[in-house]
């Protein structure tokens, strides 16, 4: 009988999949046949339109589009338009494509939806630093139900790129440096985005950007010049975009920078070879904004049309903003120079995203004003908003258990350009956020105390200036508080696109500030807004605490009280290095050992791989944070040590939290090759668990790696394991923790 059950079982698994797969193959018929009549009536000028993507005007005038637009809407030569949304708005020009043009193709309609819509969320990198993979994929899915009710289909996120210099301002949008974790990351938010089905009205297409490697611009510099190995490329550049295609990115965006004398808009084998034959990408790709037209300048195309032909032929479909298709294609294709058939494989894959988001079935299904007036920063969002503030922040140092403040304070002082910016709030790419409903750091704390506490503030100084007029005002006010709260950092404008710094420091008088302040003996605290990390090596030395809350977004005050006075328990941790100072850039976890390592126990030994006025290492190292309790780590074990190539690797560690309070912390699980057929990092991040432990609890944590996990590639390019002896590390950041060897045979 027990075998009848289980061989019934069997078969209605066994059903259940080929009806699911007879289903997929009969909807795709049908778009495919679809598709194919569509593109048969299409004239050439059609064609070329669906390639065409144009902006509205909407973030200098508001709901406005340019007269020639809106004549090429009409003739049906523009395919998609961004940077304009709001159901009224959206649907006045979807109208006229849909019924002024010959065949009323629907238009795409692509914003920058990057950390929240309306509801603006802690900016990519601070959400990375929660480490908290469900709550990152959930800010994304209110990203896309916020836009798809103002009619937005389609977002240009997730940036994936990998980034190990944060002179680099667009730091601040991705992951941080690990490529493992930013992979994981990169999925999570094109799940967030895209949901199950991409025809529902609460989903968008999602756009992986940048292919490739633009978080590795030469000097950190925006735009520069990307040069490295194929290995580098293949093994910690690659694998998040990869990752995110496989898990079905409906679109790509290319990066601005070439890789090895190629500027990645005209690259055949990137955008072809790569991305569609060895990834089975089936989606479409754009171009970002006028790239296309800057391969002239990047001394690759003359002209225009140079320029144009490169381009759609190395696999690029759509022209963003540059008018070079529009211009360009219909000669070239005349001149034999691009072929009907490369135009309409790119017209295809359009078409191909149109009809999955729906849009010819309805072409109005994202213009609901209902969905507007109902699903935009509600309370259920903004009160994740909050908690996903707190999640994303990071205590940096907290001597003499400086915070969390105490209920009973008396007099709290606020002092800081940051400490009541509202559009600061924000961060970079923040696009429809709306700063008039953002809540400071100087409004959270009202909100959290009430009258309770006499709560006075004093700016101190602009966020970059040398004017010091403020001072004497700001430490007149710190007398009369019994705890300050030094709000510091960066303005939002100076991290993000074309925010490159060479210094990281402070920017203007802030350290003069924060010396006079906290010599004034007053306990403080410093609250440190940015959008990247900062050589802040003397603050720490002074500070008595530091707690890193980047760009908390739209909450970011209250999330931040709730930080400050122990409602939330910290406990964050860094995705990204921070530096002593910007000699040491570009400065990561996973480095080479070199052939002459350093060792800090013979620091007077000249000749290794050191500085001379400086350590090597960093001032916090990836993966580092604190708490407001503490956690010990003990007994670190191996199910066996000794295993057959094909196993599963089995450790376990147990923490205990020695500390005050209930807390989580972020465990992480490092492997470090000890001989490779290439150089080995001297460790790679392979596995991390967030737990909530109560106070004086001990709890054993587990981990299962694959051994494939530890692959690479080797020097003929093969990408596997080896047998030999390995590392394992368990602990709390890529520093510290307990280690173990174990051996594949």
């Amino acid at each position: 009988m027990k075998n009848i059950v289980i061989l019934i079982l069997i078969l209605s698994i066994f059903s259940f999949s080929c009806t699911n797969s007879s289903t997929k193959k009969t909807a795709d018929l049908k778009m495919n046949t679809f598709v194919d009549g569509l593109l048969k009536k299409m004239t050439l000028d059609e064609k070329i339109g669906q390639l065409t993507l144009f902006t509205s005007d909407w973030s200098v005038t508001g709901g406005t589009m340019r007269k020639d637009y809106i004549n090429l809407i009409e003739k049906g030569s523009v395919g998609a338009i961004f940077n304009a949304y709001t159901v009224d708005y959206v649907k006045k020009l979807q109208k006229i494509a849909v019924e002024k043009t010959r065949l009323g193709i629907p238009l795409i309609f692509g914003y920058d939806v990057i950390h929240g819509h309306r509801t603006i969320f802690p900016i990519p990198l601070a959400q990375a630093s929660s480490w908290d993979l469900q709550a990152i994929e959930k800010s994304d899915r209110i990203a896309a139900s916020e836009a798809t009710a103002e009619g937005i289909n389609w977002t240009f996120a997730p940036m994936v790129d990998i980034a190990r210099d944060p002179r680099w301002g667009r730091v601040m949008e991705g992951a941080g440096e690990d490529t493992w974790l930013g992979s994981m990351i990169a999925v999570a938010r094109v799940k967030g985005f895209q949901g199950d089905d991409l025809s529902a009205q609460n989903t968008l297409l999602a756009c992986v950007k940048h292919f490739a490697a633009y978080g590795a611009p030469q000097a950190g510099r925006d735009y520069y010049t990307v040069d490295m190995s194929e290995r580098s490329l293949y093994e910690w550049y690659l694998p998040p975009y990869k990752a995110a295609v496989k898990v079905g990115a409906a679109s790509v965006m290319t990066s601005f920078n070439e890789i090895a004398g190629i500027p990645s808009s005209s690259n055949r084998w990137l955008l072809t070879d790569l991305l569609r034959k060895e990834w089975g990408f089936n989606g479409f790709v754009v171009s970002d904004y006028t790239s296309i037209n800057e391969l002239i300048p990047h001394g690759v195309a003359a002209d225009s049309a140079q320029a144009g032909m490169l381009a759609i032929n190395a696999g690029l479909d759509m022209d963003m903003q540059g008018s070079i298709y529009l211009n360009q294609l219909k000669d070239l294709l005349k001149s034999g120079k691009v072929s009907q058939e490369t135009i309409d494989n790119s017209v295809r894959n359009v078409l191909v995203a149109k009809y999955k988001l729906g849009l010819f079935e309805d072409p109005y299904r994202y213009c609901s004003l209902e969905r507007e007036a109902k699903e935009i920063m509600t309370p259920d969002n903004l009160a994740f908003a909050r908690e996903f503030a707190s999640k994303s922040a990071v205590l940096l140092k907290n001597s003499n258990k400086t915070l969390p403040i105490k209920r009973n304070i008396k007099t709290l002082a606020v002092i800081g350009p940051l400490g009541d910016s509202k559009p600061d709030m924000l961060g970079s790419w923040s696009a429809a956020g709306q700063s008039d409903k953002c809540v400071t750091l100087l409004e959270g704390l009202k909100n959290k105390l009430g009258n309770k506490t006499r709560i006075i503030y004093a700016k101190g100084c602009e966020t970059d200036s040398c004017n010091t007029d403020g001072f004497a005002e700001a430490l007149k006010i710190a007398r009369q508080a019994d705890f300050v709260i030094l709000a510091l950092g960066e303005s939002a404008s100076m991290s993000g696109e074309a925010a490159s710094r060479s210094d990281l420091g402070l920017p203007g008088v802030q350290m003069d500030l924060a010396r006079i302040i906290i010599k004034s003996g007053v306990t403080s605290a410093v609250v440190l807004f940015n959008g990247r990390p900062l050589a802040i090596e003397e603050l720490d030395k002074i500070a008595p605490a530091l707690l890193e809350v980047w760009f908390g977004g739209t909450e970011a005050g209250n999330g931040i009280s709730d930080l400050l006075f122990g409602d939330v328990i910290p406990s964050g941790k860094l995705t990204i290095t921070f530096p002593r100072n910007v000699g040491q850039i570009p400065i990561f976890y996973n480095v080479k050992n070199t052939g002459r390592p350093f060792d800090p126990s013979f620091p007077k030994d000249k000749y290794k791989s050191r500085y001379l006025d400086c350590p090597n290492t960093p001032l916090y190292p990836f993966g580092y944070g604190l708490s407001y309790t503490t956690f010990r780590y003990s007994n670190l074990s191996m199910q066996k040590t000794s295993l057959n190539k094909g196993e599963d690797i089995e450790a376990s560690a147990e923490v205990t939290n020695t500390g005050e309070y209930d807390g989580d912390e972020i465990v992480q699980l490092y492997v470090h090759q000890k001989v490779g057929d290439v150089t080995r990092p001297i460790k790679e991040l392979k596995g991390f668990k967030k737990v909530s432990i109560k106070k004086g609890e001990s709890i054993k944590v587990s981990f299962i790696l694959k051994m494939d996990e530890l692959s690479y590639y080797h020097q003929n390019m093969s990408y596997n394991y080896d047998g030999g002896d390995y590392d394992l590390y368990i602990g709390p950041n890529s520093s510290e923790g307990l280690s173990i060897s174990f051996r594949i045979l």
